[in-house]
């Protein structure tokens, strides 16, 4: 048997195994799909996140009204330069509601004052049961939810300084 016969079997394993690193190291879709988008709200009672702030319910998202629905938390370093995007797209009109995931009060009322108050109404969400009913798997990640309560739109990571226009189209689309 010759020399290259015998690692015939190898070679072929190691373009095999290269192969497939390849396709898995670049996907043919890099976009996360949301299972919640077209679908309504999951119920959740208000809970206030500080007790100086009004807070929501899922019945105040179909009251006609379009809002950016936004979990975050003070311990989330991407939220501290989402914030002032938040803040642009409250400047644009956009309603913002706020869910504050695993938080304690005074820490949210540090960030907020620290880092600008974009939102209309906040929530607690002191276990993550609201952010896992809606599909969310980390922080920061915003919804847009339609005038009927309906999620058309699902954001993960923070929303950039680009990522405006597009949240602006979206926010329109979704009236």
């Amino acid at each position: 048997m010759s020399r290259a016969n015998r690692f015939a079997p190898l070679a072929l394993l190691l373009v095999i195994i290269a192969a497939l690193v390849w396709r898995l190291a670049t996907p043919a879709d890099t976009s996360v799909h949301s299972t919640m988008v077209g679908r309504p709200v999951p119920r959740f009672a208000p809970m206030p996140a500080t007790t100086s702030r009004m807070d929501f319910s899922s019945s105040d998202l179909a009251k006609g009204q379009t809002h950016l629905v936004n979990f975050f938390a003070s311990w989330c370093v991407p939220c501290i330069g989402e914030a002032k995007v938040l803040q642009d797209l409250k400047a644009r009109g956009i309603s913002i509601y706020g869910i504050a995931v695993r938080d304690r009060p005074d820490d949210l009322a540090e960030f907020l004052s620290r880092h600008g108050d974009p939102y209309q109404l906040i929530n607690a969400d002191p276990q993550s049961d609201v952010q896992i009913e809606f599909g969310s798997s980390g922080v920061p990640e915003s919804f847009i939810v339609d005038g009927k309560g309906v999620i058309r739109y699902q954001h993960i990571g923070p929303i950039e300084p680009s990522d405006v226009p597009m949240i602006m189209s979206k926010f329109e689309q979704a009236q």
